[in-house]
């Protein structure tokens, strides 16, 4: 009896090494700062064509303003420009606005619109049409959205890793880091016909043109959360009014210190120091410079400026509530004591969204933001029409796109309409 030879699967290959880019094709160009460079810059891209990619580094967890330290531009045909927004001058709207004329020239390409476009609005630039190759990745089911990781996938081009995270405020700015800066703007044009191109494939290029549209005109103000100082890290250990109040006031007044130095509040306080000082409640300088954070020299300097706050939370007469007051649904995980047929409800309709998300590979959270749809579940009453017709005017109302709604109200109304 011969033997029989089972020959190894094939393995399987592997993905191509991406070619580094270590460096713009033309160099790394001058920062303009001065008026006289700013409009040189304008003129250099008022000479290109076609769309402008756009970025812009911030100094977050270093500054309090969430102001623009360096704007890149590019353009086929006119190469890169690196502004200076902040060394221009204490009105850069006014500076800047050469640039900003030229850029309404055509479309915006940028990569996580959303953390750019306010900082780009304080001086004085909006888009009148916008691509955001981030969001066009999530549109696509990418896993992987971040720009390097989309460079890599759709160019075979390695990014290194750079200097986003870092303070951009500084100056003069380093050499790698402007290196860094304008290899960020130098492949997104050539990105954008990519992940376009798997969009068509897909069959959701309106779908992305009415995202980016949305993005566009949505008002970009910062949030109106009435008590921001409950975002507090490790306020869950708070159990009293007392104590709230405590972390309240000493919120407040880090956060006024630093607005007027512009500097980052974390950098002031940590919010650990906060909750700390809540908790054990010091009345004087030994009892809180005993606490962790407070016995550093720089602490021991500012302790009559938190013994007053903390002093000014004892007196207060008006606590703050254990839970901010709104007027939407508590938190999910309460439902089930509170309003058990809500929590059914929610249960179904993610599990329909879930599905519905596997089907068109687009996240659950793209398909309907997770708040809008915990109102609707939790307000929801069984119509006696036409259950479709109401979730659609709910969406609408809440500002779903057609295309979320063409697509969510029928599985919605399917796992509601019988609720």
């Amino acid at each position: 009896m011969s033997e029989q030879i089972t020959e190894p699967a094939p393995e399987e290959p592997e993905e191509p090494e991406p070619t580094p880019l270590q460096c713009p094709a033309d160099g790394v160009p001058e920062v303009s700062v001065t008026p006289a460079q700013i409009r040189a810059a304008a003129d250099l891209l008022a000479g290109g064509r076609g769309p402008f990619a756009v970025d812009a580094e911030r100094a977050s967890g270093f500054r309090y303003s969430n102001r623009a330290y360096l704007i890149q531009i590019r353009r086929a045909g006119a190469g890169t420009v690196l502004i200076d927004p902040v060394d221009a001058g204490e009105d850069p709207a006014a500076l800047l606005r050469p640039v900003a004329e030229v850029l309404d020239d055509d479309e915006w390409i940028l990569h996580a619109a959303d953390q750019d476009l306010a900082c780009l609005s304080d001086v004085g630039m909006w888009p009148k049409a916008l691509y955001d190759t981030e969001l066009a990745g999530r549109l696509a089911g990418f896993d992987r959205v971040n720009l390097a990781a989309m460079v890599q996938r759709l160019l075979g081009l390695g990014l290194a890793k750079g200097h986003g995270a870092a303070d951009w405020s500084k100056r003069p700015l380093p050499q790698d880091w402007l290196n860094y800066a304008a290899l960020d703007v130098e492949v997104l044009i050539e990105l954008r016909h990519a992940i376009a191109e798997v969009l068509t494939n897909q069959g959701k290029t309106d779908w992305a043109a009415q995202e980016f549209n949305h993005l566009r005109v949505t008002d970009i103000a910062t949030s109106t959360r009435r008590d921001r100082w409950r975002r507090t890290s490790g306020i869950h250990k708070v159990r009293d009014q007392r104590g709230l109040a405590a972390v309240r006031e000493l919120w407040l007044v880090r956060d006024q210190i630093a607005q007027r130095r512009d500097i980052a509040p974390g950098r002031i306080l940590p919010d650990s120091a906060i909750v700390a000082a809540a908790m054990a409640n010091p009345t004087t300088v030994e009892d809180l410079i005993a606490l962790p954070v407070f016995s550093g020299p720089k602490q021991r300097r500012s302790a009559a400026t938190w013994l007053g706050a903390l002093a000014a939370a004892r007196d207060n007469p008006d606590p703050p509530e254990a839970v901010e007051s709104n007027t939407g649904p508590p938190p999910a995980s309460r439902w089930s004591r509170r309003k058990p047929e809500a929590a059914a409800r929610l249960e179904a309709a993610r599990l329909a969204l879930g599905e519905l998300s596997e089907q068109v590979t687009v996240p659950t959270e793209n398909l309907l933001t997770p708040d809008l749809v915990r109102r609707l579940c939790w307000d929801w009453k069984p119509p006696t029409g036409d259950a479709a017709a109401v979730i659609e005017a709910f969406l609408i109302d809440g500002g779903a796109r057609e295309w979320q709604r063409e697509l969510a109200v029928p599985v919605l109304a399917q796992a509601l309409g019988g609720s």
